[in-house]
C-alpha cells in the first residue's frame, strides 16, 4: 500500500474512539498505526478483513468500508 492511502486510513481511523484492525493472510495490524498499515504490504487486489471494537464501531465500520470501497479516494 502506498504512503498516501495508508496515511489517509490512519487519519480517518484516528477520528474514532474504537479500535481498528486489518487482517491479511493471518497477519493482523493496528489500523491506527501508520507503520502497521505500511508493513501490511497490501497490494491492489489483496483480500483484507477489517475488524472494529469500541463505542463507535458501527460508525467507524461504515466510514472505513466506504473509504476502502471507493478505492482510497482522496479525502
Amino acid at each position: 500500500m502506498h504512503t498516501r492511502p495508508a496515511a489517509a486510513i490512519v487519519k480517518l481511523a484516528s477520528g474514532f474512539k474504537s479500535e481498528f484492525f486489518i487482517n491479511k493472510d493471518g497477519f493482523q495490524i493496528n489500523g491506527k498505526s501508520i507503520i502497521g498499515v505500511m508493513t501490511l504490504a497490501a497490494a491492489q487486489g489483496s483480500k483484507l478483513e477489517l475488524s472494529f471494537d469500541g463505542p463507535d464501531e458501527a460508525a467507524m465500520a461504515d466510514a472505513m468500508t466506504d473509504y476502502f470501497a471507493k478505492g482510497f479516494e482522496e479525502m
